[in-house]
């Protein structure tokens, strides 16, 4: 069990926030349980932030967790302690899975969107981190969430915006990335502002407010700093108009501007 000056300490050196604090409580409360009982804990749903806000910690305490958010290259994920007999696969795939994943299924000639989904789900009163990645496609959504809730979504989730749903389980297998589409555009340089101006259709001065005012978070973490440069693969969140990646970066145009593409996600 571990002591609480070790408690205390550790969440002193890596907590930044008071969330940060209660985070790694909550962690830390996990890897007791884990240690005396050694039966697989499981959090809640965690943004890229507080995954790299755990990991530090879970090296100190020589623990091997899975992150795990029902596909490949999720955003949300839950953290995973395996029991003493189990390996990372097992808790990822079947029945001994903590996420499940639902397909609702809709007309096609209805556009439902994110925010569509989770404002139907936050209606049920479903607490955010109880559901991972909310997936958007042309006549269906895949929604990623925790197994213990699928069954109730299952049975109340009857709409979303305008549309009648229907829902089923899938693998977790079949779920995979949201509807997006492509944007070709050229940016002076490929700071925050600008690839945020490109992604979200606002102008530079725009794109740098919303950047500090804290609205803007570059892979999951809130930056500030407007001129930040923006690898390719990074994830952009821009709090109510929704998320962007910037997929490449090209060569330059005869005006010497430099070529990017850019999902917007759907």
């Amino acid at each position: 069990m571990l002591n609480r000056e070790y408690r205390t300490s550790l969440i002193r050196k890596y907590a930044r926030s008071p969330e940060d604090d209660a985070l790694l409580a909550r962690l830390l409360d996990k890897a007791d349980i884990h240690d005396r009982s050694g039966l697989m804990q499981h959090s809640r749903f965690l943004s890229e932030r507080d995954r790299l806000c755990c990991e530090p910690v879970l090296r100190e305490l020589g623990k091997e967790a899975v992150f795990w958010g029902g596909y490949a290259e999720a955003e949300r994920t839950v953290l995973i302690l395996p029991a003493l007999w189990q390996d990372a696969e097992s808790v990822c795939r079947g029945e001994a899975s903590p996420v499940s994943v639902l397909r609702a299924s809709f007309r096609a000639e209805e556009r439902l969107s994110h925010r569509d989904f989770l404002g139907a789900l936050m209606g049920l009163g479903i607490e955010r981190d109880l559901v991972g990645d909310i997936l958007p496609k042309e006549g269906s959504c895949d929604i990623v969430l925790l197994r213990e809730i699928a069954p109730y979504v299952q049975q109340n989730l009857l709409s979303a915006g305008r549309a009648s749903l229907s829902l089923a389980e899938i693998p977790e297998a079949e779920a995979g990335e949201a509807e997006f589409r492509l944007i070709l555009d050229t940016v002076a340089s490929v700071r925050l502002d600008a690839v945020v101006g490109c992604g979200f259709h606002l102008s530079r001065e725009k794109a740098a407010d919303a950047i500090r005012s804290g609205k803007v978070f570059l892979s999951g973490m809130e930056c500030l700093k407007p001129d930040k440069p923006v690898e390719a693969g990074s994830r952009i969140s821009l709090r109510g108009l929704g998320k962007i990646e910037l997929s490449e970066i090209g060569g330059f145009s005869r005006k010497g501007r430099t070529q990017i593409v850019i999902k917007r996600f759907l």
